[in-house]
């Protein structure tokens, strides 16, 4: 068979090419990407991508977390986990975790507006800090909203130094109880108590803490009242990418924790299972061996296969003999009809062996 032959296909082969190559990439897009606000694997404006490329970019090591079990390996120093708005309450194994990961000296930054699931946690790691669940404006310093305040007064601390300012979106106050008040709002800055958009009597006006720092055991919990402050689209803020660089500069290790956080794309989930899993690692690359043997040592057994797997209007045409006669003429026109017929001779013969 000549080559023009072989490769031979029409116009429905190459649109059915098509097709099955744009789903292939769609289901492979899908699987591996997330459209879940806050995700680690959503690129769009919504999404924590940038988050790891932050983490790289201070030359941490960052790292998605699927199970609280990873605190309990983790070495606590050098290691800062976040935690933006959890979806699920941290039940009490999860939370003894987090809490001995941060009295043995580790760092955990924990984000939220109006979560319910937060203020608990924080409780439970020995944390004073509370999110209040209220909505913060401002209507003469903030960024094209008033939903968007800019928290302008910043603290000397450390994790502060070269911060401008943070710019939250609908974010919410935080009580230090005691904490130390890392960024705070104007002092025309007022709470919108019913949410109405309006500056109103009953809303109380005046500068406002929106992140806090403080000494749990050896370790230390940062609050920040607002988890679209990390978002891919507000880390275009200066004072925000400024923010995150600093926190993930002063440690190894950056525990990105979508424990209780939905939107894990599966194909991203299996890539994690398999690098948590050595034995798997060895499982699949023994396969992948095996397989690759395989094919070097017996190369015409898929097209052996393949021939066998012909359509089945061919198969039912070469049980007879005319059948075959007539495609062995299609396919070497330029063969006389006594060549033909000795290849079909030959061909029947070794049918019926």
């Amino acid at each position: 068979m000549g080559l023009r032959e072989r490769f031979d296909v029409g116009y429905p082969q190459l649109v059915l090419v098509a097709l099955t190559v744009v789903t292939v990439v769609g289901i492979v897009l899908a699987a591996s990407t997330s459209s879940a606000a806050f995700g680690s694997y959503n690129d769009a404006w919504d999404g924590a991508s940038e988050l790891r490329e932050q983490a790289e970019a201070t030359g941490a090591d960052g790292e998605i977390v699927r199970s609280t079990d990873r605190y309990a390996n983790a070495s606590p120093t050098g290691t800062v986990a976040v935690v933006l708005s959890p979806e699920s309450g941290y039940g009490p194994r999860e939370t003894d975790r987090l809490r001995s990961f941060v009295r043995d000296g580790g760092t955990l930054l924990v984000a939220e507006d109006f979560g319910q699931h937060t203020n608990p946690l924080l409780d439970a790691v020995g944390a004073r800090a509370r999110v209040t669940g209220q909505l913060l404006r401002d209507e003469q310093y903030n960024y094209r909203s008033t939903a968007l305040p800019i928290a302008r007064n910043v603290s000397n601390a450390t994790v502060m130094e070269g911060v401008d300012g943070l710019t939250l979106n609908h974010g919410s106050p935080v009580s230090p109880n005691g904490a130390t008040v890392l960024a705070s709002t104007s002092a025309v800055a007022y709470v919108d108590t019913n949410r109405n958009a309006d500056l109103d009597d009953q809303d109380r006006i005046g500068s406002a803490p929106v992140a806090t720092s403080e000494s749990v055991g050896d370790g230390r919990v940062i609050v920040v009242g607002d988890p679209s402050l990390f978002i891919n689209t507000m880390l275009d803020r200066s004072g925000n990418r400024a923010f995150v660089r600093s926190v993930f500069g002063a440690h190894e290790r950056v525990l990105l924790d979508y424990s209780h956080a939905s939107g894990l794309p599966p194909l991203s989930v299996a890539l994690l299972v398999v690098r948590d899993a050595p034995l798997l690692q060895i499982a699949l690359g023994g396969l992948a061996i095996g397989a690759i043997g395989l094919w070097a040592r017996r190369p015409g057994v898929v097209g052996r296969f393949t021939e066998r797997m012909g359509s089945t209007e061919e198969q039912s045409l070469t049980a007879r003999p005319e059948g075959l006669a007539a495609i062995v003429r299609e396919r070497h026109p330029d063969w006389d009809d006594e060549r033909t017929e000795r290849v079909i001779q030959g061909i029947m013969a070794r049918r019926d062996e």
